[in-house]
């Protein structure tokens, strides 16, 4: 039995992702972390919707991995911000650098900012929460700046905060947030790894 983490919203929130499922810029009622089999091949806009459909959910955003989703997934709050990361790294990548064959891993970033952001500082917000994986990953002596298929999408409410690049106070929180949640999580995978 496949495990998954479902977020709703206490009110809809303005979405910019990556995510397989409701990518893009839009509006959500919440987000989920959907598990797939190692070595997933299957049609994921149909498996998505059908996964949202099953479990009664309209207008989520939804992120898929080959991760146990329940013994990776770690949060951490850094003021208004939450970020909720699933890691598994088997397929480690660096940007602008030929990829290894392909094997199923991924690092899922959700973002909720209780804070009202204008889309370009959700733009900012994702480069920040990229900055800070990177950061991560090279300090735990990962070799890769990801992986070959992440995933990520920033929640926050629609309004004038312009910036959230590593100056200010939100950044700071993204940033800090990121980091100690994808530190939780690669040591809850690489916990999964060591037990056969």
């Amino acid at each position: 039995m496949f495990n998954h983490f479902i977020h709703p919203f206490d009110e809809p929130m303005l979405a910019l992702s990556s995510a397989p499922h409701r990518g893009g810029l839009t509006e959500a009622n919440g987000f989920f972390f959907m598990m797939v089999p190692k070595n997933y091949s299957g049609n994921y806009r149909m498996d998505c919707l059908t996964f949202e459909r099953e479990n009664g959910l309209s207008n989520f955003v939804g992120f898929m991995t080959a991760a146990n989703v329940r013994k990776v997934l770690a949060t951490a709050t850094s003021r208004n911000v939450t970020a909720y990361v699933t890691a598994g790294i088997t397929n480690p990548a660096i940007a602008g650098e030929e990829p290894p064959p392909w094997r199923p891993g991924t690092i899922n970033i959700a973002l909720v900012i209780e804070e009202g952001l204008t889309v370009g500082a959700m733009a900012n917000a994702i480069m920040t929460a990229t900055e800070a994986k990177t950061y991560t990953l090279l300090k735990l002596g990962y070799n890769a700046t990801g992986t070959t298929s992440d995933g990520i999408g920033v929640f926050a409410f629609e309004g004038e905060t312009e910036w959230a690049g590593t100056a200010t106070r939100l950044g700071i929180s993204i940033g800090r947030a990121v980091r100690k949640a994808l530190e939780e999580s690669l040591r809850k995978w690489e916990g999964t790894r060591s037990v056969k």
